[in-house]
């Protein structure tokens, strides 16, 4: 079973994204300050950027299984509109599952048959949910266990329930969509504006390189350089964290 509050990236791609993150910063540490000796001892600096990739493919992963779990709340919500048990509701909701994502890999056809595989050894369908709410820590899916544990202990309409909590959460889930489509194009112009000094420096080495001279041979110009840097980076961690909504 997948735990989506962890990743474990494989000895290949630490080489690999290392090797990207070590390269990037020898050709920036080398751009500002055009110290070859510098800039490889900022390289290993790089192993700091498998963390954050580590972060950026957990929350997608989260996210993918959100959104894929709107498509199990539309299947179980027709199921049980057409009288079906819930139990049976969820192996109705795998075969629809099956024709929206034909490959199999979705995170939300392997959860589905977890399910399936626990209610044939009689675990009840709210712990099977529960236990699926803990792994992913998404709050859509923790509510929906909720209102299925709740219903269960105090006999509601159990069906209804369903029907109700499946809808809103369908809804913020779309919400969510909107919004992240909406984000997409800011945070490219985010990318580009993060680039684009950088990309500055590089055109007037190129092109002005007396000009520009100064920058890198005298101690004024490398503290103007480190305050630049500084400020780069402080503008990068800042704008993420801007782009980065939670609902």
């Amino acid at each position: 079973m997948i735990d989506y509050n962890s990743y474990l990236i494989g000895i290949r791609l630490k080489i690999i994204y290392f090797s990207i993150a070590a390269i990037f910063l020898f050709a920036v540490s080398y751009m500002f300050y055009r110290n070859v000796l510098f800039s490889a001892v900022m390289c290993p600096l790089g192993i700091l950027y498998l963390k954050y990739k580590r972060k950026q493919i957990i929350s997608a992963r989260r996210y993918e299984l959100n959104l894929q779990f709107k498509d199990l709340l539309a299947s179980l919500s027709s199921s049980l509109s057409a009288g079906r048990a819930l139990e049976n509701a969820f192996e109705n909701a795998l075969e629809d599952l099956h024709v929206l994502y034909p490959s199999g890999e979705a995170y939300i056809i392997k959860e589905t048959e977890v399910i399936l595989h626990k209610l044939s050894y009689n675990i009840t369908v709210e712990e099977a949910l529960r236990e699926l709410a803990e792994r992913s820590d998404i709050d859509d899916i923790i509510n929906f266990s909720d209102v299925i544990t709740i219903c269960k202990r105090t006999g509601g309409n159990l069906i209804d329930a369903i029907k109700n909590s499946a809808a809103i959460i369908s809804d913020k889930i779309e919400m969510k969509q909107e919004i992240e489509t909406i984000l997409s194009s800011r945070k490219l112009e985010q990318k580009i504006l993060n680039v684009m000094p950088i990309g500055m420096v590089f055109i007037l080495s190129v092109t002005a390189s007396d000009y520009i001279e100064p920058v890198f041979t005298t101690s004024q110009g490398r503290t103007a350089m480190t305050v630049c840097l500084l400020m780069l980076m402080a503008a990068f961690f800042l704008s993420s964290k801007i782009m980065n909504i939670k609902m």
